[in-house]
């Protein structure tokens, strides 16, 4: 592993695309991959207890309405997901020995790591890897690359009409082990994650500048379309409690680049395509949500301004949603660890918008959005789309 690099941090999940920004260097350390597997809880003073965020501070700088922390010890990482111990977490980091961006920077390689910034280890090493997730038994990990298509343009995974073609979907285990291809085609596929019980993958795929939902069996087989909108784009896709329902956001093609923030809508879905349900009604940007164990709440992100993106959680009831971060330019990618008692999340450090990203996370567990308080999912929720001209079961 090399040692102390200046590493640059771009997106995927279409930062880029929102609305463009600056991107700064840190200086960072990585560490050699450990022997140990995720511990399965957090002890009294660890990485996400109550003591662990008094002991690191109670306040964000900018302000949050919980107690939060910068995770330390770590190469710039803006899409983290929680493992099933509630303290490991996954993401795509920039690393030297990734493919170089088209920008000439170094391209990002999948990382796990504990929330304390200790365990850090390399999943995969070499192409560009964009996000990742856990499978809910803690030992294996799903996660794109185009490790197999270098022979292909290296492409933006910030910018959907120039999105990486041929980067596929791997499973493996914690240390990179035993990988298995789930997908093989020349198109974008990315956006993956994987259903409580671990039986589905949810992912986005692009076919000639089109993007849709796709679900397969976690083994990669009975792979099947979900989404097939023309005009919606529909990407970050995650699955509720239920394993039926899926989360998302969705933009118009027709609005791309007229409007910016690029408006989006959070809706959900079911894995047969049925049930299409809108769940904000706004005309601003409602990006990138994700559920909580309690079956109706869900992290998002709101552009208030321009250049002022804070982390939101919603109902699915409905309900004004709540605000959880507060000053910094840019907080985004927020996601809820599966024992609800935290929240982890990007946040820009530097002078300017989408500068110095780092990882931060938030004590929730005074929301009560754990699996204790579990909700049967209603089906009042949310308002019936119609639906979209090219999906052929409209005709």
């Amino acid at each position: 592993m090399p040692g102390p690099t200046k590493l640059s941090i771009g997106f995927t999940a279409l930062a880029a695309t929102l609305l463009a920004g600056g991107i700064a260097t840190a200086q960072v350390t990585t560490a050699t991959p450990p022997s140990t597997t995720p511990v399965k809880s957090a002890a009294k003073g660890a990485a996400g207890s109550l003591e662990h965020f008094k002991m690191v501070g109670e306040g964000l700088k900018g302000g949050s309405a919980f107690p939060a922390y910068e995770v330390p010890n770590l190469p710039e990482a803006a899409e983290a997901y929680y493992a099933p111990d509630s303290v490991h977490l996954i993401a795509q980091t920039r690393d030297p020995a990734a493919l170089k961006t088209p920008f000439g920077t170094a391209g990002a390689l999948t990382y796990i790591f504990a929330d304390d910034g200790s365990d850090v280890w390399r999943v995969n090493d070499h192409g560009q890897d964009g996000c990742s997730f856990f499978f809910p038994n803690g030992k294996r990990v799903v996660w794109t690359s185009t490790r197999d298509n270098l022979n292909l343009p290296v492409g933006n995974w910030s910018a959907p009409e120039d999105y990486p073609q041929g980067a596929d979907l791997y499973a493996s285990d914690l240390d990179g082990k035993n990988i298995k291809r789930l997908t093989n085609t020349p198109y974008y596929e990315a956006e993956v994650s994987v259903s409580p019980d671990g039986k589905w993958i949810v992912f986005g795929r692009q076919i000639d500048g089109n993007m849709d939902l796709w679900v397969m069996k976690s083994d990669g087989t009975e792979e099947r379309q979900v989404t097939h909108t023309l005009d919606w784009q529909e990407g970050a896709p995650f699955f509720m409690q239920d394993n039926e329902h899926i989360i998302f956001r969705a933009w118009r093609r027709t609005e791309i680049g007229k409007i910016k923030p690029t408006p989006m809508t959070v809706m959900t879905i079911k894995k047969d395509g049925s049930d299409w349900r809108r769940h904000t009604y706004d005309s601003g940007m409602n990006w990138h949500p994700f559920p909580a164990p309690d079956g109706h709440h869900y992290t998002f992100v709101k552009a208030v301004s321009a250049t002022d993106w804070q982390a939101f959680i919603g109902d699915l009831a409905g309900g004004e949603p709540k605000q959880l971060t507060f000053g910094g330019n840019f907080n985004g990618m927020a996601h809820m660890s599966p024992n609800g008692e935290k929240m982890v999340f990007s946040r820009g450090t530097g002078k300017g918008f989408m500068q110095g990203i780092r990882t931060f996370v938030m004590a929730m567990r005074s929301m009560n959005l754990g699996p204790k308080n579990y909700v049967k999912w209603n089906p009042s929720w949310g308002q019936p789309m119609q639906p979209d001209p090219g999906d052929p079961k409209a005709n």
